[in-house]
């Protein structure tokens, strides 16, 4: 009997989906996951790929290429807690998969998510200054998001579920629980591959903040997820090292708030701002 379910949506993955299915059930029996493969609107050989990697898994096929779709599409098909929803792009073993679940069913949390790798080899050095204060920043190292996956009890997958649709799906799932509802498991690692270009990495966090905005409007976010001024200030004083890495950050973050404007206004929360050196 499966101990927990793993949906993950997949569009054009067919690079990487492979190596992270067998990633997947390293350290775990055959039955132990039963994993959902939802891929939406592909156009290569994602679902091919994913039947050769893991024969176990249910690969499932839709037309609408659309994350929030595939999500609803799998979650539909099973019915096992706690459910792991993964990104088809993150790297996570199995024996990582165990520990995140373990929280949950003993009742501490509801929701539980990975201690985040994020390789810097082959960024450009901007890239990886970006990240260095990103990942230093208290919500970044608190909060659910930007791990690429997210475990959730099945009343918190009620919770999430009556949640609106929204682009930024990982911070609506981290905001929709307090600190004391939520944990990071340090021993479970996901390997999360950045941009490796500057204009790449603008291109992500167009997107990212394009969703932000709209999980604001829609009040799901909340302050503590925000990066303020003060809270750059105290990186700042708090450690040097990253303190001169400042600059780039800033100026990604302005470029990506100027390059969201025209999604908002046009009120377009759809249109995908995906990078692909991550996945070269």
């Amino acid at each position: 009997m499966a101990v927990a379910s793993v949906i993950i949506p997949a569009h054009n993955e067919a690079a990487s989906i492979g190596r992270n299915l067998r990633a997947l059930r390293e350290g775990t029996r055959g039955g132990d996951l039963d994993v959902v493969v939802v891929c939406n609107g592909c156009t290569d050989r994602t679902a091919e790929v994913a039947r050769s990697a893991d024969p176990l898994a249910r690969v499932i096929e839709i037309q609408q290429p659309s994350k929030a779709e595939a999500v609803r599409v799998g979650n539909t098909v099973t019915d096992v807690f706690p459910r792991v929803h993964l990104d088809a792009d993150i790297e996570l073993n199995g024996r990582d998969v165990l520990q995140l679940l373990e929280p949950i069913t003993a009742g501490h949390v509801l929701a539980t998510a990975p201690r985040r790798d994020v390789p810097r080899a082959g960024c450009s050095r901007w890239v990886r200054w970006y990240y260095d204060v990103w990942e230093s920043l208290p919500q970044v190292e608190s909060g659910l998001f930007g791990r690429g996956v997210v475990v959730l009890s099945e009343q918190a997958q009620a919770r999430v579920t009556a949640l609106p649709r929204m682009m930024s799906d990982d911070l609506g799932m981290s905001d929709a629980f307090t600190g004391d509802e939520r944990r990071v498991v340090p021993g479970a690692v996901a390997v999360v591959h950045p941009p490796r270009t500057v204009r790449d990495l603008v291109r992500r966090r167009v997107r990212i903040a394009t969703g932000n905005a709209q999980a604001a409007q829609l009040g799901v976010r909340r302050p503590t997820s925000r990066t303020s001024a003060r809270t750059l200030l105290g990186l700042a004083v708090g450690r040097p090292g990253v303190a001169l890495r400042l600059p780039v950050f800033v100026g990604v973050h302005v470029a990506a708030q100027l390059g969201a404007r025209q999604a908002l206004r046009a009120g377009d929360f759809t249109t995908w701002q995906r990078d692909e050196s991550s996945r070269s």
